[in-house]
Parts: structure tokens; C-alpha cells; sequence
């Protein structure tokens, strides 16, 4: 099989020299297996790591980022949104565990009042909420640089 690819592959191009041809033969990915009822990291740290699993968090050329988010309602929520994504993806697969479930319905419920908070206070998260209660309102609430800081005594 390989004679055959070969075959029809045009002869070598230089490193770094090169368009890959149309007929190239595909890599072959590699996955890591990941257990059963794996360790998680928190919502919060799993957002800014990109995973929510530390067995999965395969630094790129060995960095690895350690800054962390601003402790603000918003990035609450959307480190939560991604731990419910990470969660979904990984229940995909692993239908079973049933502390991922809990973990995932925990989230969903603290998402969800955390949520009902920040509408509360700021406003639609998005512009499908927006023509809820009888009125559109998307438009009506200051926009972020519309928001004044407070000043430091």
C-alpha cells in the first residue's frame, strides 16, 4: 500500500520549501485515552487552562498559562459555561459516571442562577433574552465602555 502512495507522490519538495501535495498520506492523530471519573480541575482554573481535565492539558511547547481571570460575575459565568461544554463532551463519552453527572448538574444550576443574577443587575447576556417581558431591551442597557469606573479614594 505504501509502494502505491509513493508512487504517486511527486518527488520530495526541501523542508519548509513546499505546498503539501493533494495526494499526501494523512497523518495518523494520537488521542490520549482518558479514564474513567478522571481528576477535574475547578470551573474557574479549567477555563484559563483550556480543559477542564488535567490529564488533557498538554501544554504547547512546554508553556503553560497561569494568569487568571478577573473575579467579575461575567467570567463567572463563562467559566462555568465552558466547564458545562467540557463536561457535556466528556459525559459523551463516559455516560456512566455518575459524579461527572452531578458535577455537570451542579454547574448547570449555579450557571443558571448565576445568570438570573446578571440579568437581574446588568441586563440580557444575549439578544435572545432581550425581547423577553413584553419590550426588546438589548439596546438600552450601557454598553461595556458606556459602564463609568469608580475611583480610588
Amino acid at each position: 500500500m505504501e509502494e502505491k502512495i509513493q508512487q504517486k507522490m511527486p518527488n520530495p519538495v526541501p523542508d519548509g520549501q513546499g505546498i503539501l501535495p493533494a495526494n499526501a498520506p494523512l497523518a495518523n492523530p494520537y488521542v490520549p485515552f482518558q479514564p474513567e471519573n478522571p481528576a477535574k480541575y475547578t470551573a474557574k482554573k479549567g477555563f484559563v487552562r483550556g480543559t477542564l481535565f488535567p490529564g488533557l492539558d498538554l501544554p504547547f511547547m512546554g508553556m503553560v498559562n497561569k494568569n487568571e481571570k478577573p473575579a467579575t460575575p461575567l467570567q463567572e459565568l463563562q467559566a462555568l459555561g465552558f466547564a458545562i461544554y467540557e463536561l457535556v463532551l466528556y459525559l459523551d463519552t463516559h455516560q456512566q459516571d455518575r459524579q461527572a453527572l452531578e458535577l455537570f448538574r451542579d454547574y448547570v444550576r449555579l450557571y443558571q442562577e448565576g445568570k438570573a443574577k446578571y440579568e437581574a443587575q446588568y441586563g440580557p447576556l444575549t439578544a435572545m433574552q432581550a425581547g423577553t417581558g413584553g419590550v426588546y431591551n438589548w439596546v438600552n442597557s450601557p454598553w461595556p465602555w458606556e459602564y463609568q469606573q469608580e475611583k480610588e479614594d
